[in-house]
């Protein structure tokens, strides 16, 4: 019961982090990228969104100020962005990891997950 109360909290204050932030008006990148499901493991598609420091993911691509995500990291809290397909045993996967939970996603074009691989947040201006 403990774990469930802290996910509900902890999802709580991810929503509440895109505050201030026009998602839905000139992303800085968008694009789609299967993700793992947090409870269920399975592969859903998400709209990915880049903004103003913070990816959001949304289960459509027409984003509208309506919209809300699904979730979001503000990649300043990114440690390490790094390759996973022998761990995830799945082709052009990737994680993130923050302090608190890794995100295991995949996407399609090797040459763009070597390019969003080699720009982590360290490397940003």
């Amino acid at each position: 019961m403990a774990s469930l109360w802290r996910a509900a909290t902890a999802l709580t204050e991810k929503l509440n982090d895109y505050d201030g932030v026009q998602f839905w008006s000139n992303p800085e990148r968008t694009g789609w990228l299967a993700k793992q499901g947090e409870y269920i493991k399975t592969w859903p598609r998400r709209w990915f969104v880049l903004k103003q420091g913070r990816l959001f993911w949304f289960k459509e691509s027409l984003i509208t100020r309506a919209s809300r995500p699904r979730g979001v990291i503000p990649v300043a809290t990114c440690l390490t962005v790094k390759g996973a397909e022998d761990i995830l045993n799945k082709q052009y996967a990737f994680e993130l990891s923050t302090r608190e939970e890794t995100r295991p996603c995949t996407s399609l074009p090797t040459r763009r997950k070597k390019r969003r691989i080699g720009s982590t947040p360290s490397d940003a201006p």
